[in-house]
């Protein structure tokens, strides 16, 4: 298992764009309608490589993508004033249960503190899921989901 950053993987672009899509997007009533907003991802992945606030880092098991996690500027509306956001992570069915959304937990909070970032957010409907990797409870939003940080030291 290794980890990278995907702006240095591209070929797996498109296949994280799509999980991603069916992980947390709109249900889309055509193919069309769903490969237009995977393309559009893609290119907004792409454009973001060089930001500062933007990261996005893949899981691979030799050449076979396990999972992905990521930094956003920002990831809700209510909540501008926070950055970077920590987001999308996703670890594809067949290797959950493995601790791999640790490895990737703990490559992401590296990767913030290499960016010099001392907090990063999250948010989440989940429960006590994010607590063991050391977020620390904020608010609610107005969504309902909960809001998080995590002290980078």
């Amino acid at each position: 298992m290794k980890i990278y950053n995907l702006k240095d993987r591209e070929e797996y672009l498109e296949e994280v764009c799509i999980l991603e899509h069916n992980e947390w997007g709109s249900i889309d009533k055509s193919i069309e309608d769903r490969d237009n907003k995977v393309n559009k991802k893609i290119k907004l992945i792409k454009d973001n490589f060089d930001n500062r606030y933007f990261c996005k880092l893949i899981l691979l098991d030799k050449d076979k993508l396990v999972g992905f996690i990521s930094l956003f500027p920002f990831d809700t509306d209510e909540r501008k004033d926070l950055s970077p956001w920590y987001a999308t992570i996703y670890v594809k069915e067949e290797y959950r249960g493995k601790g791999y959304s640790k490895l990737l937990n703990d490559a992401i909070i590296k990767e913030a503190k290499d960016r010099g970032f001392n907090k990063i957010y999250l948010k989440t409907e989940l429960d006590n899921y994010y607590e063991k990797f050391g977020a620390i409870y904020l608010d609610k939003l107005s969504t309902g989901e909960k809001l998080y940080y995590i002290d980078i030291k």
